[in-house]
């Protein structure tokens, strides 16, 4: 579809979107680093994307240097050596290139239409008789609130001269929104155009885009409540370290990693807070915690649907089939999060990512219903063999997995929403609760898992044992608390002696539904 037939304010999404769907190369953090980056022909418009952020308005004193802005290092257009050979050597401007800056709420601002037809970036000649405008630039309305903006920064080339400098400038922000920066040649000469440079965006706070800054702040929480969990839960795993069942170590590893994903993008944001900078490196091995983190938590799930630790000593033939989707998921997970963050500090998902999300979100689907089936299974199985501690403990843990699973269902619904009515990013500041849930989401579960399945000195005596119908004592103890004393030792003498029947049964059971499946 041809560009110009676009209304503008549909144009201006198909630049911003392309902006983040990766169109320019090379950007780091808030230092977006350009290298030979190619302009695209856009209507009647050759332009290259400069990034978009959401930036804090400066609140500091106008006389004192600014904390909010937006700064050109550096930046050099090169033209082709054809495009310069066609012009004289003692020509004054043989070219103009502009650079646009304009906050998201004045997007219609550039761009027009002459008699209501097309609209066009740059200025023709029956716009220049209608609007006033210049030919050959960039049509240029001035802002309702600000009529300094939006900012245009003009460079002309000189004479036959190949490239030609940018002067380094800074634009301060004095109003809090979502920026975008647009370097557009109107001149038909100027085609297959490049830039070199940088650009600097700066928040009052650092180097963090705006919509960023709220997450280091979360991070700092989500560390201390892991830690807080990772200290309640290892007291009790080193005072019953001699009764631990193998689902609690799984618990153990998945605490410990949620606690080491959390502290390791603090650091990160930190870093990107302080540099400016982004680092492929350090992002992607922080990335590449969280998805060890998000796999062995659904593998951590599933194992305990099955029964894993609790009903039957292992997964039998199944262990493989957990081990393959496990791996599976690792890899879509990892390339996701990789594409979602490495180098990415935009806020606007281009639709190339679609082929990334999809392999994510069916797995994820994959795992609900195995989950859900497997624990209708295993329900059964407690509720035949009159398992009534077991059974209360499983039935809770469907009830917080089917909880969960609601409210995923229902924020996706309103992750969705919130994207589709918000196109150009214009609530930015709160865009960060969107990724903060997911996390917040998967602890409240893993808390859950930590109650029900606490360390006790009874945890490994009625790990697989058989339970009989005379449940007068059974009720009297819990799975995750311990007995003292005689009672304890009686128990256990009674499931030694009494019931040790039916616990090689209970394994016989399992081996041939493992052989079923």
């Amino acid at each position: 579809m041809d560009p110009l037939r676009l209304r503008l304010s549909a144009l201006v999404a198909a630049l911003v979107l392309a902006a983040a769907g990766g169109w320019w190369g090379g950007a780091e953090a808030s230092i977006h680093t350009y290298v030979r980056e190619p302009f695209r022909e856009v209507g009647n418009a050759f332009l290259l994307s400069g990034g978009s952020e959401g930036i804090v308005a400066d609140g500091s004193d106008p006389a004192a240097p600014a904390s909010s802005f937006i700064k050109f290092v550096n930046v050099t257009f090169w033209r082709t050596a054809e495009s310069a050979e066609s012009h004289a050597k003692m020509a004054h401007s043989t070219g103009l290139v502009q650079a646009i800056l304009f906050e998201a709420a004045d997007r219609d601002n550039i761009g027009g239409s002459a008699y209501g037809g097309q609209r066009s970036i740059c200025c023709t000649p029956d716009l220049a008789k209608l609007d006033g405008c210049k030919q050959g630039e960039v049509i240029r309305r001035p802002s309702s609130d600000d009529p300094d903006w939006p900012v245009v920064v003009d460079t002309h080339f000189s004479a036959n001269h190949l490239s030609v400098k940018l002067e380094d400038e800074e634009v301060r922000i004095t109003k809090t929104g979502m920026y975008n920066l647009f370097f557009i040649s109107c001149d038909p000469k100027l085609r297959d155009l490049a830039m070199s440079g940088k650009t600097v965006w700066r928040n009052p706070g650092g180097y963090l885009p705006g919509r960023m800054a709220p997450l280091m702040r979360f991070y700092v929480f989500m560390s201390l409540a892991y830690l807080l969990v990772m200290v309640v839960w290892f007291s009790q795993y080193v005072r019953f370290w001699r009764d631990i069942m193998p689902i609690q170590n799984c618990i153990t590893l998945v605490i410990a990693l949620g606690l080491f994903e959390m502290t390791l993008w603090y650091f990160e944001y930190l870093n990107f807070n302080s540099s400016g900078v982004r680092p492929v490196g350090i992002t992607t091995w922080v990335v590449t915690v969280g998805a060890i983190r998000k796999t062995v938590s659904r593998l951590l799930i599933l194992s305990i649907s099955m029964g894993y630790g609790v009903v039957r000593p292992t997964l039998g033939g199944l262990t493989s089939k957990v081990l393959l989707l496990g791996l599976t998921y690792f890899l879509a997970s990892e390339l996701l999060d990789i594409a979602e963050n490495v180098g990415t500090i935009n806020d606007i998902s281009g639709k190339a990512k679609l082929f990334l999300v999809l392999p994510d979100a069916f797995l994820d689907a994959f795992l609900i219903l195995w989950i859900f089936t497997s624990l209708s299974r295993t329900l059964e199985k407690l509720q035949a063999r009159r398992s009534s501690v077991k059974l209360d403990i499983y039935r809770k843990f469907t009830n917080a997995l089917a909880v969960s699973v609601i409210a995923s269902v229902v924020w996706i619904g309103y992750e969705v929403y919130f994207k589709a009515t918000d196109p150009f990013s214009e609530r930015w500041q709160s865009a960060w609760i969107i990724t903060a849930f997911w996390d917040v989401l998967a602890f409240v579960l893993l808390v859950v898992i930590c109650y029900l399945w606490a360390p006790s000195q009874s945890s490994q005596r009625y790990a697989y044992s058989g339970e009989a119908a005379d449940d007068d004592d059974e009720e009297a103890q819990s799975l995750t608390k311990g007995s003292d004393g005689d009672v304890g030792m009686v128990k256990f003498d009674k499931e030694r002696n009494a019931g040790v029947g039916s616990a090689f049964s209970l394994e016989d059971d399992e081996a041939e539904e493992d052989k079923r499946e």
